[in-house]
């Protein structure tokens, strides 16, 4: 289960979607939640389902790999899902049991927001697979470079916030050895309810913790021993250059994000 979350890995492979800037990108993925946000009806979320189709075949990721990111969230889409159906009030009554109730505007309600969360971990994963690890932290940083003047450290920000996108699967996978490694010493963590559930997890976050503090001070020490000292003068071996691609995707956007606002206010 924890080897399926996707958010954080890079499928390296050659693709248009591989080679646009790392920039265009990361606003791209800004401009798509906002839209999926803007979306309140179905017709919004089949055009989106088509314009993520159209971005993953470009993208050469393959489908498996993307949809595998969501067995990781079916129990909060699961709880989400409850929680609307039940706790959204409307005047079309389905099935109803004391002060439970099932409503047609839950039901409908319940499905936009399942959509809602689905599209959102895959447009989300879809920056970190085709992004490596040194494009997005550059791409963050020139997007954070306006903010030097008021005395914000872009380039740090913006290697912080890259360190913890690719630790995210890093720290998963360890988690997965330790939790192995203590069921083969005849630790439960399947058996039980939520609570107990809960609790057979605790004896992990020690071993967890020491793994992840031991991690932090191999990475600084090899980036201490690379001369690594912040990001002042330093020169990149590869510019950021907007290319003919990059307009073309940013004008896709714009179309998507355009069509998402029609769709809600006409």
């Amino acid at each position: 289960m924890l080897r399926d979350i996707t958010i954080g890995q890079y499928y390296p492979t050659d693709s248009w979607i591989h080679r646009l800037d790392p920039r265009v990108k990361i606003v791209s993925t800004f401009v798509f939640i906002i839209a999926l946000f803007i979306a309140n009806r179905y017709i919004g979320y089949a055009l989106t389902f088509l314009f993520l189709a159209c971005i993953i075949a470009i993208s050469k990721v393959p489908v498996k790999f993307m949809l595998k990111g969501l067995k990781a969230i079916f129990v909060i889409i699961l709880i989400t899902v409850a929680l609307n159906i039940f706790m959204t009030p409307g005047d079309t009554i389905i099935w109803q049991y004391k002060s439970l109730r099932i409503t047609g505007e839950g039901l409908y309600l319940a499905g936009l927001m399942a959509l809602r969360l689905i599209f959102l971990i895959i447009g989300s994963s879809i920056l970190t697979l085709t992004t490596s690890p040194i494009q997005l932290t550059d791409g963050i940083e020139s997007i954070l470079k306006p903010f030097k003047k008021v005395g914000i450290p872009a380039h740090e920000i913006a290697m912080m916030m890259t360190i913890a996108l690719r630790f995210i699967p890093i720290l998963l996978e360890e988690t997965d050895k330790i939790m192995k490694a203590q069921m083969a010493r005849g630790a439960d963590f399947e058996s039980g309810g939520i609570v107990k559930r809960a609790k057979s997890l605790i004896p992990l976050l020690v071993p967890l913790f020491i793994s992840a503090f031991r991690r932090a001070d191999e990475l600084a020490m090899a980036m201490e021993a690379r001369c690594y000292r912040g990001g002042e003068n330093r020169t990149r071996m590869k510019q950021l250059v907007i290319e003919k691609r990059d307009y073309v995707a940013m004008a896709v956007m714009i179309f998507f994000t355009s069509a998402m606002i029609l769709i809600r206010f006409i």
